[in-house]
């Protein structure tokens, strides 16, 4: 496996998106700490979008967030894209890279995000897939537990069936805390719970966004929005419970003034701070 330099995990990051890389390119120090971009959407890119992310990747660490491998499809993996991946990771000295868990092709891509059956079938699908990803990749990667809207066949609890797949595959978790209390509220569980249930040990970064609240009982994942109160509040628990990590403010339309942006991730970065090992807290004084 590669080598990767690590991010700090009092990090606070911000989405790299093309709407944003003018605010990006001259955005004051400690803004954010590292970006995250889809690798999907850069590869082979040039001109001046090209040269903008080879500047940025030079002064930030990057972390990418895949759109496209779709862990749980039964279609054989592109090899040429996954080489095309790794070089680019190498390339851009990538400090985590994740996929989410879900499949997203079906003869052709889907274009969006469709949850996996809960079952002991699927995992040893799934899990068998990651790690032909991870050998592809020279490197471990990380899975996000994804939001969904229904359940295509349960056997397993959710939580159940994350923890099999991470176990199994033997890779990390992208811990996407606003798609806990989405799935939570929508699917009737108690988030403190899953949450609680987790294997720290295996979270390599977080993700918070804004969702749109559709009802009482149905909230729908936008990343379009602000960070809701009570996503901050599981951030902080997740903090509380596992240590803090780098965490990541995905936005990805209707944005705000990128003064907003980085105060909002300005708030991700003090939870994390309350959380920083007594040691970390000698050091920055």
């Amino acid at each position: 496996m590669t080598a990767i330099p690590s991010l700090s995990p009092m990090a606070a990051g911000l989405g790299l998106r093309r709407a944003l890389m003018g605010p990006l390119q001259a955005a004051a120090p400690g803004d954010f700490d590292f970006l995250e971009c889809a690798p999907d959407n850069w590869i082979g890119v040039g001109g001046r979008f090209g040269e903008a992310l080879m500047d940025l990747a030079s002064r930030h660490p990057l972390v990418c967030h895949g759109l496209s491998l779709s862990l749980g499809a039964v279609e054989p993996f592109d090899q040429t894209y996954l080489l095309k991946l790794r070089r680019f990771l190498d390339q851009h000295q990538v400090r985590i890279f994740s996929e989410h868990l879900a499949y997203c092709s079906d003869d052709g891509q889907l274009y969006d995000l469709m949850p996996i059956p809960f079952t002991e079938e699927a995992v040893h699908h799934v899990a068998a897939r990651i790690r032909q990803v991870q050998d592809a990749l020279g490197r471990r990667i990380a899975v996000e537990n994804i939001s969904y809207y229904a359940a295509p066949y349960q056997a397993m609890a959710e939580i159940d069936f994350l923890k099999a797949v991470l176990a199994e595959a033997d890779c990390d978790l992208l811990l996407d805390v606003n798609n806990i209390y989405v799935n939570a509220v929508n699917h009737r569980y108690d988030a403190h719970d899953f949450l609680r249930a987790l294997p720290g040990e295996r979270i390599a970064y977080f993700h918070v966004a804004g969702h749109y609240d559709e009802a009482d009982d149905l909230k729908v994942d936008t990343h379009g929005a602000t960070v809701k109160p009570d996503v901050f509040a599981l951030l902080d628990e997740a903090c509380a419970l596992f240590g803090p990590r780098p965490a990541l403010l995905e936005r990805d339309f209707n944005f705000p003034p990128f003064a907003e942006l980085v105060a909002e991730v300005g708030s991700v970065r003090d939870i994390l701070r309350r959380h920083a090992p007594a040691e970390a807290c000698h050091a920055r004084a």
